[in-house]
Order: C-alpha cells, then sequence, then structure tokens
C-alpha cells in the first residue's frame, strides 16, 4: 500500500502513528477487506482493536449493509444465544415474541465480535456452525434458517492457551483465525506515544477551551519508558486528568509522576539515595539475600525427595524378580542398577552422593548449579547460610512489627517453614 493510501486511511479513521507493526495491520485490514475471509484482530486491552473491523466492513463489498458491534463480555451467558440467533414465542420466560438476533438482522452485512474469548463453549459451537454452513436456528424454534454474515472478531486473551485450557473450541479458532491480525501494545510504538498525547491535549483543549498542556524533554523519556498496561485508552485517559488537573501547562517528569501509576511489575532493582547524595545497594543487597535464601530452600526441598526416593528403593530391592531393579550390595548405596546406568559406578561407591556429585562435575562439565547442589545432598550444611537465614528472618519480622503470618508471606515460606526457623535461630522472642 503506497505513502498516500495510507495516510488517507488514517485520517479518515483519526488513526495516529507511524510505527511500521501499526502500518502493516492497516495494510492486512486493507487487502482482505474485499474477501469475505474471518478476520481475527488480536491485541492487548486498549490498543485500538475496534477501529480495524470498521475498516475492513467500510472497504468491502458489504460496506452499505449492516454492520453491528457486539461486546460477548458484556452479555449474560443465559441470554447471548437469544442475542445473537434470536428466539422463538415462549422460548423461556419473558420471550413474549419472537426475535431475529443479530445474524438474522445483519444478513448481507458485517458482525463484528469484540472479547470472543469470553463466549460460552455451547454458543461457540453454534457460531461454529454459521461459520462452516451459514446455518442456524433460533432460541426455541426448530426451523434451520440461512444468514450471509461477514465476521470480524477480536481478543485480547492468549486463545492458544485458552484452546489447551478447554476454554475455547480448537476448531472454531482455526475458522475465526482465517486472516490474523496484530495490533502492536503501546509501549512498542515509540514516539507515536508523543504524538498520541499531543492529539488528545489539543482536543482537550478545544473542548474545554483550556490552555493547551506540552510535554518537557524529560518528562518524553519518562512517556517512552512507561509500560502503558492500558495502552492508548490509558494514555488518553492520563491526558485529560493533566489537562484539568494539573496547574501548569507544561509537565516535567516530576509533574507527570504523579499521575502516571508506579510500575509494580517492572524487574529493575530499585535505585535508592543516600542522604549524601550516594548510590545506595541496600534494596539489590536484600533481595539476593532473600533470593539466596529461597535458594537454601529448594536445595533442602530437594535433599529430601532424594532421601525419600533412597527409602523407597531400599524397599523395592528387597522385592524379587521386579522389572528394572535388581538386588543392590548392601554397602553399594541405594541406587538400583538402571540409575546406576546413568552414573557409572556411582551406585558401587561407598558414599552414593559424593560418587553422584563427582560424575555430574564429568558430565555437565563443571555446571556450577548441579555442583551446589550435589554438594548440598553431600553435606546438608555446606550452603553456610545460617547468619543469612537468621537476618532475612529478624528483618521480615521487624517489617511485620512481629506478625509472623506477614513475615512468612513476605520470605515466601509457609508459617510452619517460618516457625521452625524462628526457633533454629532462636529468635521465639521477636
Amino acid at each position: 500500500m503506497n505513502t498516500t493510501e495510507l495516510q488517507r486511511i488514517k485520517q479518515r479513521y483519526n488513526i495516529v502513528g507511524n510505527d511500521e507493526a501499526l502500518n502493516h495491520a492497516l495494510d492486512i485490514a486493507l487487502q482482505v477487506a474485499p474477501t469475505d475471509l474471518s478476520v481475527l484482530i488480536v491485541g492487548e486491552s486498549g490498543v485500538g482493536k475496534e477501529i480495524f473491523p470498521r475498516v475492513i466492513h467500510d472497504n468491502s463489498p458489504r460496506r452499505r449493509e449492516k454492520y453491528f458491534a457486539i461486546n460477548c463480555g458484556s452479555i449474560p451467558e443465559g441470554t447471548i444465544d437469544s442475542e445473537l440467533f434470536g428466539h422463538e414465542k415462549g422460548a423461556y420466560t419473558g420471550a413474549i415474541g419472537e426475535s431475529e438476533g443479530y445474524f438474522g438482522v445483519a444478513n448481507k452485512g458485517t458482525i463484528f465480535l469484540d472479547e470472543v474469548g469470553e463466549l460460552p463453549l455451547a454458543t461457540q459451537a453454534r457460531l461454529l456452525r454459521v461459520l462452516e454452513t451459514g446455518e442456524y436456528i433460533r432460541v426455541g424454534g426448530q426451523e434451520i434458517r440461512k444468514t450471509d454474515v461477514r465476521i470480524v472478531a477480536a481478543t485480547n486473551v492468549n486463545m492458544r492457551k485458552a484452546v489447551s485450557e478447554g476454554k475455547f473450541r480448537e476448531d472454531l479458532y482455526y475458522r475465526l483465525n482465517t486472516i490474523p491480525i496484530h495490533i502492536p501494545p503501546l509501549r512498542e510504538r515509540g514516539n507515536d506515544i508523543i504524538l498520541l498525547f499531543r492529539l488528545f491535549a489539543m482536543q482537550m483543549a478545544e473542548k474545554y477551551r483550556l490552555p493547551k498542556i506540552t510535554l518537557t524533554d524529560d518528562a518524553k523519556q519518562l512517556m517512552l519508558h512507561y509500560k502503558w498496561p492500558g495502552n492508548v485508552r490509558e494514555l488518553k485517559n492520563i491526558t485529560e486528568q493533566m489537562s484539568v488537573l494539573s496547574e501548569k501547562r507544561e509537565i516535567d517528569a516530576e509533574a507527570l509522576g504523579k499521575f502516571i501509576p508506579k510500575d509494580e511489575e517492572s524487574t529493575e532493582l530499585a535505585t535508592i539515595q543516600s542522604p549524601n547524595g550516594r548510590h545506595s545497594y541496600e534494596s539489590e543487597r536484600e533481595l539476593l539475600y532473600k533470593i539466596l535464601y529461597e535458594l537454601r530452600g529448594n536445595v533442602a526441598d530437594l535433599r529430601r525427595d532424594l532421601n525419600t526416593v533412597r527409602k523407597q528403593l531400599n524397599e523395592a530391592r528387597q522385592l524379587e524378580g521386579v522389572a528394572g531393579f535388581e538386588r543392590i550390595p548392601q554397602e553399594g548405596g541405594n541406587f538400583p542398577a538402571a540409575i546406576n546406568n546413568g552414573f557409572g559406578d556411582a551406585g558401587r561407591q561407598g558414599n552414593s552422593a559424593d560418587a553422584w556429585s563427582d560424575r555430574s562435575r564429568q558430565q555437565t562439565g563443571g555446571n556450577q548449579v548441579e555442583d551446589a547442589v550435589a554438594e548440598e545432598i553431600a553435606e546438608p550444611e555446606s550452603l553456610n547460610l545460617n547468619d543469612l537465614g537468621r537476618q532475612m528472618v529478624e528483618k521480615a519480622l521487624e517489617r511485620n512489627n512481629g506478625n509472623r503470618k506477614k513475615a512468612a508471606q513476605e520470605l515466601g515460606i509457609s508459617d510452619r517453614t517460618l516457625y521452625r526457623r524462628i526457633k533454629q535461630y532462636g529468635l521465639e522472642k521477636n
């Protein structure tokens, strides 16, 4: 599609941005519009998925016919079949007359099914029949009816995951997904964020006769680095809030920070400035302590699981003729022959854990993680983290005013585990 045609479409539907992925999505929409193929529009909430079905309909041979946009998530499950496919008189309580339903009324036109992933499974079966044969039956009726409707669907959920979990029919998914269109999230559109801000700020200034707000350079950088989980819808809301509530018309990073929510999902380590202006590593150190503490717990769980397996194997070797097991000499360790084949002579050495550790180093080229696990199995106290564990428990109890339940939640361990740690470290008074 040439640039002139692209700009014409953007102006007609008030689409702002020059992102390559956005332009590609528009190009696909225009290419598929003259056909009757089903289209599935995928994108996060707030990216503007509702614009693309309109683009497809208005540029198709059906443009003079009816267009219906239906939010599948807003219709109650008990009435959605009636809304879509119609019902006969007396089909259910309150059905005082007949209803054509959207598929009857929209014949020859286009139906946009927004949030299609929210459809109940029974409704999905009805929709599949319409897509395959163009036939449907009203609720409470027996007569087979025909309809010629173009289906465009949209969703913000992972449809493949929904199919694997049994929440969405696989055959319907492939029917709807004949032509997929992916709408990029706002955080991936770069300078489009600033362009959209300018548009929303100008609209607010004209609508309410307010001085237009602008952004300083540092505020623009904050805009560009924010994740925008609500996408274009969230950007518009924040721009409108600042237009009305901000006393300053030039918004800097400090003022913008009051309107942009704190990004709680960020994986970056917090940077804390000490009073003297120097960087403090306290936050990073506490995070590393917590990671190491949890690692120690995982290794301890692995050791307990291994001991359980050893006991089971000791019992199994007493049984004669069991497939896959051989009698193991008492002094040769607790591993069966099947496992010995994988670890060489580990099962025939005096200390099976040491032999397993040595063999692991040979097979992995000295992999540090496996070495650490093997050493923990051989020597339960080889990870000398007692001081670390005591410090973590003390700080967690202190931050939660001695509330053990909250402290356990913060540490990511159970109440019983925390109680054992408190006894182990002699912290009963805390």
